[in-house]
């Protein structure tokens, strides 16, 4: 598995390589950053794994998990990306947010990833709101349809 390209100027957010006035061979830089835009638009991830998948499809991503291994290892809760044969990955910022198609909802990154967990209808009280109850329901309902909540 080959080393990634370090660049010497990238984006203070995101870290997209920058382009130099006269450079030679600027494909290597532009590819980089388009790679990333690629993984970054709208990220989805196959899931959280420690272990890189042996037949990754092309644009496969996956959050690294806490104990990663292989080619993996040193780049814990990174998004790693299938592009061209190899692994790129990426360092989160706080606030990123990336669909999870295996648990079917948004996991959310500040200081480590994180998804929203189930939520219990209200059931009883003395008191019983049926129209309340219902309201309720439809709101939680909506929320995991949005992939916000957890099913």
């Amino acid at each position: 598995m080959s080393e990634p390209l370090v660049f010497t100027s990238t984006t203070p957010r995101l870290g997209l390589p920058n382009l130099f006035a006269a450079q030679a061979q600027k494909e290597f830089t532009v590819n980089e950053a388009f790679s990333l835009i690629d993984a970054l638009l709208h990220p989805v991830v196959q899931g959280e794994s420690n272990d890189p998948p042996l037949s990754p499809d092309e644009g496969e991503c996956w959050i690294v998990g806490s104990q990663p291994k292989g080619g993996w290892t040193g780049y814990t809760d990174r998004i790693a990306c299938n592009q061209s044969g190899n692994w790129l990955f990426v360092s989160p910022v706080k606030g990123m947010v990336a669909f999870d198609t295996s648990a079917g909802r948004i996991a959310r990154y500040d200081g480590g990833w994180s998804s929203a967990s189930a939520v219990a209808i209200p059931n009883g009280g003395t008191t019983v709101d049926t129209e309340a109850r219902s309201a309720i329901a439809g709101i939680v309902d909506a929320l995991t349809v949005a992939g916000i909540l957890k099913a």
